[in-house]
C-alpha cells in the first residue's frame, strides 16, 4: 500500500507542477501564486485569482478536466491493494474455474 501511495503522490505532484508551469507562463503569475491556483484546481476548489488571458482561461479549463481524471486515477491506485486483499480474504482467486 505504501508503494501505491507513493506512486499516487508522485502523479499528483507532477500534476500540480504542470499546473504551476501553465499558470506561470499563460497568466504570468509568480510561482507561489501559480502553486496556490494549481493546488486549488487540483483539489476541486477552483482558482483563487481571476484569469485575464484567453490562453490562461483555456489552460485552466483543460487543467481542471485533467485534474478530475488524475483524482480518479490516484484514488484507484491507492485503493487497488485494499480491494485485492479483500478478494483474497473472500478466497476469490484469479484462477478459479466456473
Amino acid at each position: 500500500m505504501a508503494l501505491s501511495a507513493a506512486i499516487s503522490s508522485g502523479v499528483v505532484g507532477a500534476t500540480v507542477f504542470v499546473g504551476m508551469a501553465g499558470y506561470h507562463f499563460t497568466e504570468h503569475m509568480s510561482w507561489l501564486d501559480a502553486f496556490a491556483n494549481a493546488s486549488m484546481i487540483a483539489s476541486g476548489m477552483g482558482p483563487l485569482a481571476p484569469l485575464a488571458t484567453v490562453g490562461g482561461k483555456l489552460f485552466a479549463g483543460f487543467y481542471a478536466l485533467f485534474c478530475g481524471i488524475v483524482l480518479i486515477a490516484a484514488a484507484g491506485l491507492i485503493l487497488t491493494p485494499v480491494f485485492h486483499r479483500a478478494l483474497h480474504t473472500l478466497h476469490i482467486d484469479e484462477d478459479d474455474e466456473k
